[in-house]
């Protein structure tokens, strides 16, 4: 069986819906960390080095690529306060593009360096923004899988300053098949 096409199409915002019938329990396309429990908080060695961590990307894990895919990304993401999702863009963590689809995780850290990386949540460099949330503050962060049914064109293929949120996304936003996200806590 092949899974639902996930259809997308942005008003302001990346907005996906299944287009077709049930998937079944098996064929769900599924993102998970081995370190981070979905609605959890982030783990104390995955924070900023300010806060006492070590600032790597966390582990991710997914299960049931969807049949056709033929490159995977990964975005992570935070709606700061004043921010409003489905209105505003977010602030991005990682964006990683070029993912090779017979990749079912990234180790704690990406040391292989996997993918192609946007801009950081900063804008300074490419690669990954560790969570770094004010004292006494606490904010949610969402990552999100996406399998695709071509790598994307209009993106570069190496490490690049010139893609951000609003690039990436509607760079992938007619080659989505499926998606995945769980968010946690800092």
């Amino acid at each position: 069986m092949i899974p639902p096409r996930i259809e997308c199409r942005f008003a302001a915002m990346l907005l996906c819906i299944a287009a077709t019938g049930p998937v079944l329990a098996q064929d769900t396309f599924t993102l998970t960390s081995p370190a981070i429990a979905d609605g959890g908080d982030l783990p104390a060695d995955m924070k900023c080095s300010r806060d006492g961590g070590d600032g790597l990307t966390p582990p991710l894990e997914w299960t049931s690529v969807p049949e056709g895919t033929e490159s995977l990304a990964v975005i992570m993401q935070h709606y700061p306060r004043g921010r409003v999702e489905g209105v505003d863009a977010p602030s991005q963590y990682w964006l990683l593009w070029n993912i090779p689809p017979e990749t079912t995780g990234l180790p704690h850290g990406n040391p292989e360096s996997l993918g192609d990386e946007g801009a950081d949540k900063d804008e300074r460099f490419t690669g990954y923004t560790p969570p770094c949330s004010p004292p006494g503050g606490r904010h949610e962060y969402k990552i999100t899988v996406y399998a695709l049914s071509a790598s994307p064109e209009t993106l570069p293929a190496h490490d690049s300053m010139s893609v951000d949120w609003t690039v990436m996304t509607q760079a992938i936003q007619d080659d989505v098949i499926a998606s995945s996200s769980f968010s946690f806590w800092n």
